[in-house]
């Protein structure tokens, strides 16, 4: 059975790539199959798994707009068991394009339906609530979303709930969400009264494990390689490795309900 996981926020800059490469890895090492989809025009996870989105004749555009089979474009990311289905700047006709199309909210998820021998996608969403991330979460059983410990980012917040309450209404009522915290500093202040006013607002809806500030995020990005490859004794691949476990642990429960 194939685990759906949707990574989004509305806002940019809260490590929601950063997220996607850093869990798949994580995933990938405990064993698990894991293909990681970039729905993103930038192609940021394209490149963060070191492969050039200009050179890429086809992307998931192709299975958005054109119904490719995803089968036939995903490529080894050069990390076990970790497979990526890359972007392109077509994705840009994705956003144009799918809302003219009929139940153009569950192209992804029909693409996706039986087709991936996997334990886990993770789909990198694009920072809006546009027809792509619409159709991401209508693919998930779960949306995580990783926020700053910062006034903006978590205000942002509001727009996603609102978001999650569409999706459950068209079509997807069991979605679920959890707030992922990252770049978080416990020396900050302002950081610290942030958490505790999250965690006392979505209790369950928050993750224990927290990511905190680590440049050898950055450097693991430039590298080309998720940050349990680059330096896997960082502090912050141990904390998506301990991501990694809450993950499996919530999905085994939910795996135990159909059997």
């Amino acid at each position: 059975m194939t685990y759906f996981i949707s990574v989004a926020n509305q806002k940019g800059g809260v490590a929601k790539t950063t997220t996607v490469v850093s869990l798949g890895a994580a995933l990938a090492q405990r064993g698990s199959n894991v293909l990681v989809v970039d729905l993103d025009a930038q192609a940021n996870l394209t490149m963060a798994l070191g492969l050039d989105p200009t050179s890429m004749h086809k992307s998931i555009a192709n299975v958005l707009l054109s119904l490719d089979p995803m089968t036939s474009l995903r490529r080894h990311s050069g990390v076990p068991n970790l497979d990526v289905l890359p972007s392109n700047a077509e994705m840009n006709m994705a956003e144009r394009f799918l809302p003219i199309r009929k139940d153009y909210e569950f192209i992804l998820r029909n693409a996706v339906n039986g087709m991936l021998p996997y334990d886990y996608v993770l789909f990198d969403c694009p920072p809006s609530l546009g027809a792509v991330t619409l159709n991401a979460l209508h693919a998930s059983q779960m949306l995580v979303i990783p926020t700053q410990a910062e006034y903006f980012s978590i205000s942002s917040l509001r727009n996603m709930l609102g978001f999650i309450r569409r999706v459950r209404s068209q079509g997807n009522p069991n979605l679920i969400y959890r707030i992922l915290l990252t770049m978080y500093d416990s020396r900050n202040r302002i950081h610290r009264n942030l958490r505790e006013q999250l965690e006392s607002t979505f209790n369950e809806g928050l993750f224990e494990n927290i990511i905190g500030v680590d440049t050898k995020l950055r450097e693991s990005s430039l590298a080309g390689l998720p940050i349990t490859d680059y330096h896997p004794k960082s502090r912050a691949a141990l904390q998506y490795q301990a991501l990694a476990q809450e993950v499996t642990q919530h999905v085994h429960q939910y795996v135990a309900q159909f059997v």
